[in-house]
């Protein structure tokens, strides 16, 4: 009777404990379950807002000012290289207009005359237009520093508003449709401390 009772009590203290251990095992999985839960609400909570940075430069006085600037540098560049191939254009017409009372030594100088300039007017135009050359280097001193701000301000946008992707429509992708009320371009322009539309249109009212 005594070791009935012993192996009784033995079994109850083994049952007692397997019940122990199966409550622990399910906690352990609830608290995984509400992890992942509260990382869901979270994903879900983010938001995904574009902006359209060529408006937003647009509104800003030292992206216009550089812009100009720049414009007026390209022009300034670009006629010279024009003036340099149309006066390698008329020295062609020359000699072939007097190739005929010319000797072969004069022709030859003449030719060579040509080729030195084309050559030239070819150096001037890549070291002015070329890739890396003085056009982009002048590019990124004038304009780099309005971007950078501009970039600045929509990640200062983002962390406020909880907006996990932001889509450029300036940029090579392609949107077909979308919502202006998840456009926060003017968000940002006010972020860098500039007017947007919706500020005149509620000036205007």
């Amino acid at each position: 009777m005594t070791k009935n009772r012993s192996m009784f009590n033995y079994f109850k203290l083994l049952f007692s404990r397997l019940l122990k251990s199966l409550r622990m095992v399910k906690k352990s999985y609830l608290v995984t379950f509400m992890f992942f839960l509260a990382c869901f609400f979270q994903t879900q909570a983010q938001k995904h807002s574009y902006v359209n940075t060529d408006y937003i430069l647009t509104k800003i006085p030292d992206y216009n000012a550089a812009q100009q600037s720049l414009d007026n540098i390209s022009r300034q560049w670009q006629e010279e290289v024009e003036a340099k191939y149309a006066e390698i254009e008329k020295l062609r017409k020359n000699l072939e207009a007097e190739q005929i009372l010319l000797t072969e030594d004069i022709k030859r100088r003449r030719q060579k005359e040509i080729d030195t300039k084309l050559k030239e007017a070819m150096d001037y135009q890549k070291q002015k237009f070329g890739v890396d050359g003085e056009i982009f280097t002048k590019r990124q001193e004038l304009i780099k520093p309005v971007q950078d701000k501009v970039y600045n301000a929509i990640k200062e946008v983002c962390k406020t508003k909880n907006i996990a992707t932001v889509f450029d429509l300036a940029g090579s992708i392609s949107i077909l449709y979308t919502n202006p009320k998840y456009d926060i371009s003017n968000l940002v322009l006010e972020e860098l401390g500039y007017k947007s539309e919706d500020e005149d249109k509620k000036k205007k009212k």
